[in-house]
């Protein structure tokens, strides 16, 4: 985006006009395949607050400098956070490999202590466990049934 930005006239208010692109057609043609509706449309909203009118317009140095200085401080915030999140996932193995087998279990089943909860539901689909077995073992008979030679 970095780049379509720098060689793109950048504008504001529309995908495209005679003046120019909006900065997600400007990556597109830089070679970026993203889709990222969200920033079209805090994009807008940044060079539009407090405007009158809304129409279509080329974007001003500040808001390009504003652009382009968030999109530099989010790539260097990803290599930050891909070198933090590697050495987070390799103190929580270390973590889980100390502590005791007996202790290395999934989440306790609580479906007993909250039954009784208005609005608590193992799923969101079925109130209850049982009622999904029953579910799944029709899915599963007739899943069967169809699997089975015909007579």
């Amino acid at each position: 985006m970095l780049d379509g930005v720098r060689e793109n006239e950048i504008i504001v208010g529309a995908y495209s006009d005679q003046g120019g692109i909006c900065p997600m057609l400007a990556a597109h043609r830089a070679g970026g395949r993203a889709s990222c509706i969200s920033l079209a449309k805090a994009w807008d909203a940044f060079a539009f607050r407090g405007a009158r009118t809304r129409l279509a317009r080329r974007a001003t140095r500040r808001e390009l400098l504003v652009l382009t200085a968030h999109l530099e401080a989010s790539l260097l915030d990803d290599d930050v956070a891909t070198r933090d999140l590697g050495a987070a996932i390799a103190d929580h193995e270390e973590l889980v490999q100390r502590r005791p087998k007996s202790e290395r279990r999934g989440d306790p089943d609580r479906s007993a202590e909250l039954e009784t909860r208005p609005g608590w539901a193992w799923l969101r689909v079925m109130r209850r466990y049982d009622e999904y077995q029953r579910a799944l073992a029709l899915v599963e008979s007739e899943r069967a049934a169809e699997l089975e030679p015909s007579r």
